[in-house]
């Protein structure tokens, strides 16, 4: 994660020197060489994630000798929604990572018993209706055909099967450690906004989609009970994205490791440009795009 980057530009080495200040860790070591086990712990790999995308975003901006040609939002799948708001100006990078640092290690310990799993072939409404009754719930509507959802360990096995007897394709656990946005994190909501509002936010340059309500914000003073409620509430993806195009955005890019966001936006709106950059490869291929160039 970032090291291709972090070998050509110097502002994706600071931006890891950065990170690893901010909460004491070696980030960088753990992002270029793992091991796995420690990087999929949330408490890690929230900051990990978020520094990674920045060091994209400073990568591209970069390679173009300036900043990157304003956007008409930013917008982030939950984590992201951090690293949207440190692109957007509101938050500055060694915040952000502190702050996610504590989400993860609060969103760890609320509940060791839960999981998740990605439901595919069903839409986000007949997932919930199978799951009346249950104590799993949708957690991110992610793409058509593509949901996952969150709950007690003990229940998901019950869901996979009601699901799959409604026609879901595959039902497949997720490597997760617990029941991300659903009900067991509002344990973690009051922590966690006690930590949103010791941190400083700065005016937002860019308007923002948030994750909870695919909504359109232009006020930075928000965002701290936008991003409580989004830690145990589900991810409205599909509207999101549905959103920036409907205030006019033609092309979409991803910035950060691998290509997950832009194969769902591609699902969701197959006509969008889009691109990613999560290396020196990617860089290259959407420069043109970054540069307005959507053909």
């Amino acid at each position: 994660m970032g090291k291709d980057l972090a070998e050509r530009y110097p502002s994706v080495a600071r931006v890891f020197e950065e990170a690893n200040d901010a909460i004491g860790i070696d980030l960088r070591a753990l992002c270029f060489h793992g091991p796995q086990d420690e990087l999929d712990r949330t408490a890690n790999t929230q900051p990990a994630l978020v520094a990674t995308s920045i060091a994209a975003l400073r990568a591209a901006e970069e390679a173009m000798g300036a900043h990157l040609p304003e956007p008409v939002v930013v917008l982030g799948h939950s984590l992201g929604e951090f690293s949207a708001l440190v692109a957007g100006g509101a938050l500055k990078l060694a915040d952000a990572v502190r702050l996610v640092r504590t989400r993860g290690e609060l969103m760890q310990t609320a509940d060791p018993a839960g999981a998740m799993a990605a439901v595919l072939g069903l839409d986000a409404y007949a997932v919930a209706r199978a799951l009346i009754g249950t104590h799993v719930v949708v957690a991110n509507d992610n793409a058509p055909g593509q949901v996952v959802i969150s709950g007690p360990r003990s229940e998901l096995a019950g869901a996979t099967v009601e699901l799959k007897k409604i026609g879901a394709k595959r039902v497949i656990p997720l490597r997760v450690s617990a029941a991300f946005h659903s009900p067991a994190m509002q344990e973690a909501a009051p922590r966690l906004r006690e930590a949103i509002d010791v941190t400083p936010f700065g005016a937002l340059r860019y308007r923002l989609i948030a994750n909870v309500d695919a909504r359109v914000h232009e006020h930075a003073r928000e965002m701290p009970e936008l991003l409580e409620k989004q830690v145990w509430s589900p991810v409205q993806w599909v509207a999101s994205v549905k959103r920036a195009a409907g205030e006019g955005a033609s092309a979409f890019v991803e910035f950060g490791p691998g290509t997950v966001l832009t194969g769902l936006v591609k699902r969701i709106l197959p006509n969008v440009v889009t691109g990613n950059v999560s290396d020196e490869s990617t860089l290259r291929q959407s420069l043109p795009l970054l540069k307005g160039d959507t053909r």
